[in-house]
């Protein structure tokens, strides 16, 4: 090991340096992560359904993987300066608020403009954070904290109806308030569906 990295790793392992190197930390995973998630996702969508040359293909899926991935670590590092901040005011200990204030600033300042990509995240977020206040199965009273716990069968089966239900209602009576990738979907599953010519068209072709 060189002295550089003997005197780099000094720095990196002393807990004078923790905080704002949490900070550094999580930009850097936001960074990776975001691409990890965004890119195959905008590629075989971009296969699957895109418009235009190739070329135009794939400037649509480095521009969306750029853009997940800079949000991404933008909202990541925020999130992390305004909590480590926010429980340093507290004579370093958390607070149960710190996350909810660190998230609605960090959500404003970096998902706040409405886009394909913000839309995308926000969405799937909300869908969770519903799907969290659903009831849940009784669980062993060692069950691990890491592992989820899942929803109470009968519950979801109720929630799984009427989630498909209005989803359905509203592509059929306002489809224009539903994401323009759902409603793509959609027309292709059950619109798409009542319209051929030919047989080659009814086994192979969109109408």
């Amino acid at each position: 090991m060189s002295d550089a990295t003997k005197a780099l790793e000094s720095i990196i392992l002393n807990p004078a340096y923790h905080d704002p190197l949490a900070v550094v930390k999580a930009a850097r995973n936001g960074l990776v992560y975001g691409a990890k998630i965004r890119f195959p996702h905008a590629l075989v969508m971009s296969i699957l359904f895109g418009r235009g040359s190739m070329q135009d293909r794939m400037r649509f899926v480095f521009k969306a993987t750029k853009q997940h991935s800079l949000n991404l670590c933008k909202f990541a590092s925020l999130y992390k300066a305004l909590t480590i901040l926010l429980r340093r005011t507290n004579g370093g200990k958390p607070r149960s608020l710190d996350s909810f204030i660190g998230g609605v600033v960090g959500g404003y300042v970096v998902f706040g403009e409405r886009n394909a990509v913000n839309e995308q995240i926000v969405l799937y977020c909300i869908a969770r954070v519903v799907s969290a206040l659903l009831p849940r199965e009784p669980v062993a009273e060692n069950w691990p904290s890491h592992k989820p716990i899942p929803t109470d069968s009968k519950t979801f089966t109720i929630f799984a109806g009427l989630v498909w239900g209005a989803v359905m209602w509203t592509f059929d009576q306002r489809r224009q308030t539903l994401q323009n990738g759902l409603v793509n979907s959609m027309d292709y599953l059950y619109i798409n569906a009542e319209k051929w010519n030919s047989l080659r068209n009814f086994l192979w072709h969109n109408a």
